[in-house]
């Protein structure tokens, strides 16, 4: 049995937190918040004021945005091993040096998209040798439109509206370039549920200097209308995000899903994976489809302490046996995973 912290207790911190509880660890949680979690001990208050007392453990950070990324940086200074799902502007690369100098030990954008693509790249990558095209898409929406948003913040809404201004890095013609917020929307056809649109998002992140590519993109998935409702309250200068974060809450009476496709060239090969989740009881599809990549991160890293050295890695830098982790759970929990390609046809 091993001590972990778990910082943020939203619909994803309070799920990992279960799921390592459930496996047998000393799970603690820090938030603002009273919650009760089964078998993990709550502490109520500012996280901030409890970072160097923190006791010996892994911790993972599940705080929202720039605060979790304030909060690495302050554990990277205590020499911490920290598992980093915050998905803040400014990424944990930068704290390399002083990891290295601080004994400290970071994975970061652990989740389904940053987080199970990376591993899904970098298995393509060690297979075929070379990758040349990854487009990927991705998003938890309603699991039918309502005429009105058509959709559901199934974590932070502050991050999601952060999708939505950050300008997004892509590779094209083997550089990366940078490209408005919204680019290049399109209409695609998710499988079982119709016609949805997509467009850029600044998710590729640390696959912009880890994978060699001719071309690289990541699009967020929302039904149609959704975005264009999004840009027309911005351009008439109606756009309130406290209002956003109420329209936007998560009702539990209505049906959701996340559904990712990870669509991938590679010396003249197409490799298609798709990942696609319900929800299931009260765990939200996001919540699953996030929180057990993170979970089995820490769970696998738990068990093979050896297995990542000390500094900064993003999640392709893993040993395969991560992603092996991740699809077992996925597995057990019932996640759907789909991979087609020339040589399973």
């Amino acid at each position: 049995m091993a001590t972990v912290h778990c910082l943020g207790c939203g619909l994803v911190g309070d799920y990992v937190a279960r799921l390592l509880a459930e496996a047998g660890h000393e799970v603690h949680a820090y938030d603002l918040t009273k919650r009760d979690i089964a078998g993990v001990k709550v502490h109520v208050g500012d996280v901030f004021t409890q970072l160097k007392t923190l006791p010996e453990g892994l911790v993972i950070n599940m705080l929202p945005g720039d605060f979790g990324h304030q909060a690495t940086r302050e554990l990277v200074h205590l020499g911490r091993k920290i598992v980093d799902l915050s998905f803040a502007e400014q990424t944990p690369d930068v704290l390399q040096e002083d990891a290295l100098s601080k004994g400290a030990t970071v994975v970061w954008d652990v989740g389904i998209a940053p987080g199970f693509s990376n591993l899904l790249v970098a298995q393509a990558l060690r297979d075929q040798g070379r990758v040349d095209d990854v487009q990927i898409r991705v998003g938890g929406n309603p699991t039918k439109p309502d005429g009105n948003w058509s959709y559901m913040a199934p974590f932070s809404p502050y991050d999601v509206i952060a999708e939505y201004t950050r300008p997004a890095r892509i590779i094209s013609d083997g550089v990366t370039v940078v490209r408005p917020a919204l680019d290049q929307r399109h209409r695609i056809t998710v499988s079982g549920r119709g016609e949805m649109e997509a467009f850029l998002s600044d998710g590729l992140r640390s696959l912009l200097w880890t994978v060699p590519a001719q071309s690289m993109a990541e699009y967020t998935v929302r039904w149609p209308g959704h975005i264009q409702r999004y840009i027309d309250m911005k351009n008439e200068g109606t756009l309130d995000p406290e209002t956003l974060v109420q329209s936007w809450a998560l009702d539990p009476t209505k049906g959701e899903f996340t559904w990712m496709e990870v669509l991938l060239t590679a010396n003249g090969e197409v490799i298609r994976w798709t990942v696609e989740d319900d929800g299931k009881g009260s765990d939200s599809s996001m919540a699953r489809t996030t929180g057990l990549v993170t979970t089995a991160v820490a769970l696998q890293w738990l068990e093979t302490p050896e297995s990542i050295p000390v500094g900064v890695h993003a999640p392709e830098e893993l040993p395969p046996v991560f992603l092996e982790r991740a699809s077992e759970l996925f597995r057990e929990h019932g996640v759907q995973v789909h991979m087609t390609s020339p040589r399973t046809d």
